[in-house]
């Protein structure tokens, strides 16, 4: 009786331990102090200078916040209770600075417990609007900026269930959609469906991504028609007039003129395998009354577009109105049937069409590849974007109302060093941004300036008549400046965002022509426990000869001679490339004021450890090589040359190395410890490992399992979840929404390195999406990992304390 008493509380033991309900735990302090410091405001400058607006953002929320109701449906997450997205990050405050004196001060009539975001300024920038959310609604203030006083504006509640806030008209005028039924009138969930759940396809072709949230019932079609549906609303200066009636609508913009609305309406049947974005919908123009002028397009659903990084719908798309034109519509029509495989001279063309929108189409420009967008200069002057996803190139070219194309920009899109950077934006007569042109000829192109010294960001001119380019700022050494706008073309008067690793983010206005500059933001270091902590940018090369990069940073007074090697963290994210050049580019910066967020690792140099964050981990495939060829040998050589370089440095012991990442950095981590004995643990976050559940593709792979089965197992760490037997903690999001990276992925690779023998620990956290947000399951996530590294790395070989 005593032996069957002993065996069965062993068992009970076992099991417990296999399966361990905790309560919340927190991180050490100097890493709960990190995390929890309050964050740096935001600001909101307007176009001359005059004024900025600062932003006090939110903390974290907890996981009752989390917790509270929440409708998943057409891809959508929503709160059911005030018509809005179940999931924000807020403002909690806002104040009026004058840049000119420095003087700042509160608003008046701001709303308590304040929620705050889409933050607008008026086109004449005296007013600014911004929505305010609360439990049951979601209403919208405007805050004038001479009286700082703000008013609540509307009187429907807005709906914000499709992602729209609210547009200005003019100075006086806005444009939302509003709530169309009362909460009261929600459909009530039968106690038994009338039927089962049939789906069927006629022989068509509808491969889809593994998109999360998804209509599954015919309740959920009542749902989302019900929550979605909206009345548009013009009001003027607080007077609320309907436009049109009720409907879902994907998008809704204001001509230049103010005379008509370009509307995208959704339309039924809802699909079971796309989200509220890629349903059958239909492009319309309407007066401002919402009485429809003319019928573009009806746009099927978006499970019909054909796989493949350059392939596309076999439908118009890209509706725009044209900036510098009172009311002509645009769009772009794919030539090929969307096939970018079907030889063509051209693939793509655009058209236009003119108010009152009585005649026929016209053909503005046709491109070779696929046509990304076009941006009107001014009545004269366009440019187009074209480009392959599959090749990584891009090209920008300039043309006229005859239609034919000069390049001025053609690239590969991962070579950083000779990325050009994009124009700088004027408003227009229509209060539009459009690019500025000096003289017909010269475009303001700001840029990071990616070099072999890191970023070094740069504001140039670029004549589109020589192709010449000038520099007229660069950011200098030791600090990383960028521009956030320009106030003044003529004299050069700037705005930027100044840094460096002693010196918190600030922002500065530089004139110059004199050389000037002025600081006009004095924001406190939120996180004075990482000074002392030092950075830099490492380089080395991999078997193959691909040069690499990583930042390192090292604990606060660490002395190699003195203290030896450390316990080390790699950190990284894996990105594909068809050049080896372009993949040893370097990139980033290492002047950069050290800052961390949730997610980062570079906490644990405040424990003893050298962290290489960012380490690249380049996947090659040149010329018709694809990179995922040998994802998992290039994983192993970069892995090996980031290992190898912090041991030659004397500062990183080659013996307690761990492994980590998130998504497809997770998926990173969980193949090097089933194919290396490189490590002594890893962390993966939110990943996928089992690519035959994301058959049609993934991250840069257009090859579906079907047609390259070897690829994707030999990529799936699932397939070789015996080989691994390096501890290994999982954590994943219960409530992901993320396409691939569902929980179940985490969950069957716990079970088969378990099954398997293999140390594995499994962390969901509650009510968490792809990325983390609850208070209590940041702190958390913190203390499990610094529990398996302090365990598994920093004491391996020692016995462990817990």
């Amino acid at each position: 009786m005593k032996k069957f008493l002993l065996l069965a509380f062993l068992f009970c033991c076992q099991h417990l331990f296999a399966q361990d309900a905790i309560e919340y735990q927190v991180p050490p302090k100097a890493i709960y102090d990190l995390v929890m410091a309050r964050p740096t405001p935001g600001v909101s400058f307007d176009s001359k200078g005059q004024y900025m607006l600062v932003l006090e953002r939110s903390s974290m929320p907890s996981v009752e916040d989390l917790a509270q109701p929440e409708l998943r449906i057409a891809g959508l997450r929503i709160n059911p209770n005030n018509f809005g997205p179940s999931r924000s990050s807020y403002f909690t405050n806002i104040s009026i600075r004058d840049i000119k004196t420095g003087n700042e001060f509160p608003v008046s009539g701001l709303p308590a417990n304040l929620k705050a975001g889409n933050l607008q300024w008026s086109p004449n920038e005296d007013k600014a609007a911004f929505t305010h959310t609360s439990n049951n609604t979601i209403d919208i203030y405007v805050i004038d900026v001479k009286t700082r006083k703000a008013t609540k504006l509307n009187k429907a509640a807005v709906n914000m269930v499709m992602g729209a806030a609210f547009d200005w008209i003019d100075n006086n005028s806005l444009l939302y959609a509003a709530v169309n039924k009362p909460l009261s009138m929600a459909p009530k969930k039968p106690l038994a469906p009338k039927g089962p759940v049939v789906q069927q396809n006629l022989g068509k072709v509808a491969a889809s991504v593994t998109f999360q949230d998804l209509i599954k019932s015919p309740f959920d079609e009542t749902q989302f028609e019900f929550y979605s549906t909206v009345q548009l609303m013009k009001n003027t200066n607080g007077v609320e007039s309907r436009i049109g009636d009720p409907a879902i609508y994907s998008s809704v913009s204001v001509s230049p003129d103010k005379k008509y609305l370009l509307v995208e309406r959704i339309d039924k049947p809802f699909s079971y395998l796309v989200p509220a974005g890629g349903f059958n919908s239909t492009m319309l123009i309407t007066d401002m009354s919402g009485n429809t002028v003319k019928q573009l397009a009806k746009i099927p659903s978006s499970e019909l577009a054909p796989r493949g990084n350059d392939n596309v719908l076999n439908a118009p798309r890209g509706f725009n109105w044209l900036d510098n034109f009172p009311a002509t519509v645009q769009w772009i029509e794919p030539l090929d049937s969307g096939l970018i495989k079907n030889k063509m001279d051209f693939h793509d063309a655009a058209y236009t069409l003119a108010a009152p929108f009585t005649g026929s189409p016209k053909e503005l420009v046709k491109t070779a590849e696929r046509m990304y967008g076009i941006t009107d200069v001014n009545e004269n002057l366009f440019f187009v974007t074209e480009g392959s996803r599959a090749k990584h190139r891009t090209r920008m070219s300039k043309f006229g109302w005859d239609g034919k194309t000069e390049t001025l920009i053609d690239r590969s899109t991962d070579d950083a060093y000779n990325d050009p950077g994009s124009p700088m934006t004027e408003k227009n007569k229509y209060g539009r941004n459009v690019p500025k042109l000096l003289n017909g000829t010269t475009l303001f192109m700001r840029g990071t300036g990616a070099s072999v010294k890191g970023d070094l960001p740069f504001l140039n001119s670029f004549n589109i008549s020589t192709k010449e380019t000038k520099q007229l700022w660069r950011c200098e050494e030791p600090y990383y400046e960028s521009v956030t706008s320009v106030l003044n073309y003529d004299d050069l008067t700037i705005i930027t965002n100044k840094q460096s690793q002693d010196e918190q983010p600030n922002y500065f206005i530089r004139n110059l022509n004199n050389k000037s500059s002025k600081a006009i933001t004095n924001f406190p270091d939120p996180q004075p426990g990482l000074r002392g902590i030092s950075k830099q940018k490492i380089t080395y090369k991999r078997k193959d000869g691909v040069d690499l990069a990583a930042d390192l940073y090292l604990p606060k007074g660490y002395d190699p001679k003195k203290d030896g090697p450390l316990p080390v963290i790699m950190w990284a994210y894996p990105r594909e490339f068809k050049s080896a050049s372009d993949a040893a580019q370097i990139r980033g910066s290492k002047y950069t004021f050290t800052r961390v967020g949730y997610g980062s690792i570079v906490f644990w140099a405040t424990q003893g450890y050298a962290i290489m964050d960012n380490a690249e981990i380049p996947i090659v495939g040149e010329g018709d090589k694809q990179p995922n060829d040998n994802f998992v040998e290039q994983l192993v050589w970069s892995a090996e040359a980031a290992i190898n370089k912090v041991a030659e440095m004397g500062v990183g012991d080659s013996t307690r190395v761990a492994v980590g990442g998130h998504s497809y950095g997770a998926f990173m981590t969980a193949n090097l410890l089933a194919h290396t004995k490189l490590f002594k643990a890893g962390i993966a976050r939110s990943g996928a490992y089992n690519r035959t559940l994301t058959p049609f593709g993934f991250q840069n792979e257009e090859r579906t399992y079907w047609q390259a089965p070897e690829v994707y197992s030999r990529m799936s760490p699932f397939s070789y979840a015996n080989q691994i037997k390096t501890p290994l903690l999982m954590i994943h999001g219960e409530a992901d929404n993320n396409p691939g990276t569902f929980p179940i992925q985490s969950e069957r690779l716990y079970n088969a390195i378990k099954g398997h023998g293999g140390t594995v620990r499994f962390v969901q956290l509650p009510f968490e999406s792809h990325g983390y947000a609850a208070k209590e399951n940041i702190l958390h996530m913190l203390w499990e990992q610094d529990q398996w590294l302090s365990k598994y790395v920093k004491l391996a070989g020692t016995k462990y304390v817990k």
